[in-house]
């Protein structure tokens, strides 16, 4: 049933039956998909038992989702992975403007955006180039406020959608989840409370879990690795009420431009959690002085507040097992 004509039987006097689906739907979403019982804490601990080997050569990545992602994260990340592994990292996208992954995938649904998000020289049609097989690594990410999205986008059978072509594609590609984070309002210590709650209660209880159990019945069994962005939010904020400003750095906060988009600086730390989850190494030490997508140089961050942010990023990488690292991935 189309949106249109969903809005259409609303208005209309419901008997019992239409009342009784009315919940069903108001349960599942509009799709009236319930998601399936996502796995167990001893089946994930089983998935994601084994580390993931850390590639020894620059990667191709491809980034679907909307502009929580951006040009400019990926071009950073691009530089980022260059000055690590030397040249040769290459990235593509498609994006949209608070696009999910139901909408990327069905073809008669619009994407909002999607002339001006990708009239750039790295856009392909995510479609295509999954089935294509060209990329060693995927990260997928869903639209935001995250409730919404799993209410009415079926996200979790959309991750697993994706997830499979990917795989089809390249049997080798590395899957990641991209969980991003809340819009932030006047109430910053809800705000902060919620980075550190919605990774498990949506993203991973509502989202990972049930896809990945969907996947088992598909007779793939297979980890989908985990980028903690809204994770490691939280731990920067931390450390810096801990240890004070940095560079004119005093909360997570000062890394957005408005309620839910980065700045530059807020680019940069995406980039860094990225490169540590795709690479598998320690971020502190890069580069800090950065350019755009446009080529225009990045508002880099200080010295000592770059050094705050490489070290935020790989607590969060290494303190979360779903990344697919281990501790003793330390250099």
């Amino acid at each position: 049933m189309s949106r249109g004509a969903w809005f259409i039987l609303a208005r209309r006097p419901l008997r019992r039956a239409w009342a009784l689906a009315a919940l069903a739907l108001s349960a599942c979403g509009l799709t009236a998909r319930c998601a399936p019982q996502g796995l167990d804490d001893a089946s994930m601990r089983a998935l994601y038992a084994q580390p993931a080997s850390a590639p020894d050569r620059p990667l191709r990545v491809f980034h679907l989702g909307h502009s929580l992602v951006g040009r400019d994260m990926p071009e950073m990340l691009r530089q980022l992975a260059d000055a690590a592994m030397g040249p040769g990292h290459d990235h593509a996208s498609q994006l949209g403007w608070g696009t999910s992954l139901r909408e990327h995938w069905e073809p008669d649904l619009p994407i909002n955006g999607f002339e001006t998000e990708n009239a750039h020289p790295r856009f392909r049609p995510a479609a295509e180039a999954l089935a294509g097989g060209g990329y060693d690594a995927v990260v997928l990410t869903e639209m935001v406020e995250i409730r919404d999205a799993i209410r009415w986008h079926d996200s979790w059978d959309y991750l697993r959608r994706w997830a499979a072509l990917a795989w089809q594609g390249n049997p080798d590609a590395r899957v990641c989840l991209y969980e991003t984070w809340p819009a932030r309002d006047r109430d910053e210590a809800a705000w902060l409370a919620r980075l550190d709650a919605d990774p498990d209660e949506f993203w991973r209880g509502r989202i990972l879990r049930p896809a990945l159990a969907a996947l088992r019945d598909q007779g793939i069994e297979r980890p989908i690795c985990v980028i903690p962005a809204g994770s490691a939010l939280a731990i920067l904020d931390r450390l810096l009420r801990d240890e004070g400003p940095a560079d004119g750095l005093r909360r997570a906060g000062d890394l957005f431009s408005d309620d839910i988009h980065l700045n530059d600086q807020g680019n940069y730390m995406m980039a860094l959690i990225h490169f540590a989850v795709l690479y598998g190494r320690d971020p502190r030490g890069l580069p800090r002085a950065l350019r755009k997508a446009d080529g225009a140089p990045a508002h880099a961050p200080g010295p000592a507040a770059a050094a705050l942010m490489q070290r935020a990023a790989w607590l969060a990488v290494l303190g979360d097992p779903l990344t697919g690292l281990r501790p003793e991935a330390a250099r």
